[in-house]
């Protein structure tokens, strides 16, 4: 009898992007591909936050490099593509929330947010995918639980992170056939720089723990076993779909 083998979580000789990937969740994703083997190009708006990860990465020993770019801008993005050359996985972690109730929302704040979370995810997967043609690829957009359920004050981002469930499906089907993969991770509240101030209400953080069945809160190493898992071959049959990492709250 011949024992199957486990597929390897190693990412050695892979290269990846990973945008928003200067703090919180997309730091986290940076580090767990790095950590794996990859060589991991690191791209955020802000140049002194990007390179400071970079610098942190590079202390510990991984491989990475900045990259200063504005995922809004769809011309900036294909050109840094076409700098960088294919990337084995792309990892999404650019996002953005306005909050309002759903009858004081402005167009200001709808497109804003529409233009992080539904367009750039869109042209950045876009843009990997085209350079995967023929070699295969994993694209991880990071969505939101908010992506399975409603929320109040939230019709913006919900419908944005709906829109990102709907688009990597419809992706994942055309790309199948190139063997590139299209997946979204969906994480309940993490705590992180951004959102401590929500954490820091008793009010909010009371509500939070509610919803989530397991006995804490989010934290960033809850996704990077996730973000690693869709980026190897671990999930080398895993396309078109979401991992909920919100402790139970889409359970009901």
């Amino acid at each position: 009898m011949t024992l199957p083998r486990t597929p390897s979580f190693r990412l050695d000789g892979k290269r990846a992007l990973v945008a928003g990937g200067s703090r919180g969740i997309g730091f986290g994703c940076a580090v767990a591909l790095a950590e794996a083997g990859a060589h991991v190009i690191v791209a955020a708006r802000n140049a002194v936050q990007v390179q400071a990860a970079v610098n942190e990465m590079a202390q510990a020993g991984f491989s990475a490099e900045a990259l200063v770019l504005d995922v809004t801008d769809v011309a900036a993005v294909r050109d840094a593509f076409d700098a960088i050359g294919p990337v084995d996985v792309l990892v999404n972690s650019a996002g953005l929330a306005r909050h309002s109730p759903a009858l004081e929302t402005t167009p200001e704040d709808f497109d804003a947010v529409a233009a992080v979370n539904i367009k750039a995810a869109y042209f950045l997967a876009q843009a990997a995918a085209r350079q995967m043609v023929g070699r295969g690829g994993s694209i991880i957009q990071i969505s939101s639980q908010m992506a399975h359920v409603g929320g109040i004050d939230r019709a913006v981002y919900c419908g944005t992170k709906h829109a990102v469930e709907g688009m990597t499906k419809a992706m994942a089907i055309e790309w199948g056939p190139q063997s590139i993969r299209v997946n979204t991770i969906c994480p309940t509240f993490i705590l992180t720089d951004l959102t401590k101030p929500t954490f820091d209400d008793p009010e909010k953080r009371a509500w939070i723990e509610a919803k989530i069945k397991l006995p804490r809160v989010g934290q960033v190493e809850d996704v990077m076993g996730a973000c690693l898992f869709l980026a190897s071959d671990a999930s080398a049959l895993v396309t078109g779909t979401s991992i909920l990492v919100d402790g139970g709250w889409t359970a009901g």
